[in-house]
């Protein structure tokens, strides 16, 4: 069983990752554009799939990403392709709130994008 809390501090090239299972909040906030980014993504999956495995939960996905590279891009979409499946066949009821800043039209078009290929609640945050 998942601790409650999963908790990774933002260092140079690495997003903060805060998890807390007791409110349903999951958050990437940062810059993420580490040397080895899917070996930092593998215990956030691991703790994300054993969170899953009770159904019909309620979960925010909270996204403040300042930049990421296109690793990190996929790392993010297997995470939230976890989250849509959760959401389509267990019953979970998933919201993505994707925050970018008003003049960072990039960052914009990322959630656009995740939109467009994921069958989830988006909502695009201008901040």
């Amino acid at each position: 069983m998942n601790p409650p809390i999963f908790y990774i501090a933002a260092k140079k090239y690495i997003p903060e990752v805060r998890f807390d299972a007791t409110k349903g909040l999951l958050e990437f906030s940062g810059q993420c554009y580490h040397e080895y980014t899917e070996e930092f993504f593998a215990p956030i999956y691991k703790w994300a799939n054993e969170y899953l495995e009770e159904p019909a939960r309620t979960v925010t996905l909270e996204f403040k990403m300042n930049y990421y590279n296109t690793v990190c891009s996929r790392c993010f979409l297997e995470f939230l392709e976890m989250f849509e499946d959760y959401a389509l066949n267990q019953g979970g009821q998933v919201t993505v709130n994707w925050y970018y800043k008003s003049n960072d039209y990039d960052m914009m078009e990322s959630g656009e994008d995740y939109q467009d290929d994921l069958e989830l609640d988006i909502n695009l945050i201008s901040h």
